[in-house]
């Protein structure tokens, strides 16, 4: 179970790694906060995104400059697979945009090395509807160098019409272990095997966020308060083995073809085209994946092992953030686009959910007429969870912006069995421990 825009390997982590050790040395002190640029300007804009995202990005940019007309926008949209390493690499040479979609994955790597502006000293940037606790997510040092765009969560999507056809009951989430959803998936898979359909019950869950729902369950987390790994070795063998118990039960596939969906774009994924009944998903992704099916997609919260909501280790994360280049010869520009893209009531109409489900107060109430059903749905859900929610798991450190390929590769080799559970465990610790420490030299 993947995040679609989240599937780098471990090359390119390297990669964008060591384009980001330059940092130190490539960035300075940032340039002043209040200094007014004067007359026209232009601002650089990044971001990451599918073409209906970028279509409503430049509709919002068109927005923006009619209503400011000293300020031009030059837009620089990328994909997910080689924005990092093309960032990397202008940061590094004192070229990055002034105005940056950052992922949480990466905020402490640019914004600890001295790359992001800290946004909490900006006076056009208003706060004061934005959800508290989706604030301190963009911290780092006590520096705010990043502003969500939005909430989301990590859950269980389900096909429902799979489970109909299939004629297996979908299970109470708010009960439900793990040992519940291997059953429920290998009853799916069995079902489909006796009807002559080679379709899966479940995909795999092998990405940062899911081993952190994992640890959380167990009452730790995927990287501690202090910058270092928040999870013992004993909590990943459990993650690998449940990943291995999912391919035993045939209630996933076989390794050979969960490696080409890790990959899969979302609208090619084994999910979206019908093959599995269940996967894990961000909320915000539901409508793609409902329009990609043509049929219902039902939100679920993810299991645990005692069978409590309240255990089940799911918080909300920031889908992305606005973050502004330390390098910028327009900071007070750039934050003004920051605040419109944050604050502006016609903006907000446009994006709607697609950089997830706004935390600014005023902007949900101005888009709740225009949702979808399946967007009305995800955000009921991100509400129906909230008191069971654990906090916000820390930011995760410099040097960690390679682990989610980790797990993927020691996930494979589980799968393959290269490598037991344990010996995984083992080799992901120490090469995370690794990509920290010598990040902190």
């Amino acid at each position: 179970m993947k995040t679609p825009h989240r599937t780098g390997v471990a090359v390119k982590a390297l990669a964008t790694a060591a384009a980001l050790a330059m940092l130190a040395s490539g960035c300075s002190s940032s340039p002043s906060a209040s200094g007014d640029s004067g007359g026209n300007v232009t601002v650089r804009f990044t971001w990451w995104g599918n073409d209906l995202r970028n279509k409503q990005t430049q509709q919002v940019i068109d927005a923006f400059q009619a209503s400011h007309p000293n300020i031009k926008i030059q837009a620089e949209p990328g994909v997910w697979s080689s924005y990092w390493d093309k960032l990397a690499t202008t940061t590094a040479a004192n070229d990055s945009p002034d105005v940056i979609q950052m992922d949480q994955a990466y905020i402490a790597e640019y914004g600890g090395r001295g790359a992001l502006l800290d946004l909490s000293k900006q006076g056009n940037i208003d706060t004061s509807k934005i959800d508290q606790d989706a604030l301190k997510s963009g911290q780092v040092s006590g520096k705010q160098y990043g502003l969500s765009t939005g909430q989301n969560a990590k859950a269980v999507m389900i096909n429902t019409k799979m489970f109909q056809d299939y004629g297996v009951p979908i299970p109470d989430d708010k009960t439900w272990t793990w040992d519940d959803y291997t059953r429920t998936a290998a009853q799916i898979a069995a079902a489909a095997g006796k009807a002559g359909q080679t379709n899966y019950g479940s995909s795999y869950s092998l990405t940062d966020s899911d081993l952190n729902t994992w640890a959380m369950q167990h009452g730790e987390s995927l990287y501690s308060e202090d910058g270092g790994l928040g999870f013992k070795e004993d909590t990943a063998t459990s993650f690998f083995q449940n990943v291995l118990n999912l391919r035993n039960q045939s209630a996933a596939p076989p390794a050979n073809i969960a490696t080409e969906d890790i990959s899969a774009p979302v609208e090619q994924t084994l999910f979206a085209t019908g093959k599995t009944a269940m996967s894990w998903w961000w909320t915000n992704q539901v409508n793609a994946l409902q329009s990609a099916l043509k049929t219902d997609v039902k939100i679920l919260r993810a299991p645990s092992s005692t069978g409590s909501a309240k255990e089940n280790g799911m918080s909300y994360k920031p889908s992305m953030f606005w973050s502004v280049s330390s390098r910028s010869k327009h900071p007070k520009e750039a934050a003004e686009v920051v605040n419109y893209m944050l604050n502006n009531l016609d903006a907000a109409k446009t994006i709607l959910t697609e950089r997830g489900f706004p935390t600014n107060s005023e902007v949900q109430t101005a888009i709740d007429p225009l949702l979808t059903p399946a967007d009305k749905a995800a955000a009921a859900f991100l509400k129906d969870i909230k008191p069971d929610l654990k906090s916000g798991p820390p930011v995760p450190p410099t040097g960690s912006s390679g682990v989610q390929a980790l797990i993927q590769r020691y996930s494979t080799d589980v799968l393959f069995d290269r490598k037991s559970p344990a010996d995984a465990a083992k080799g992901l610790m120490q090469e995370a421990k690794g990509m920290i420490d010598s990040a902190r030299k």
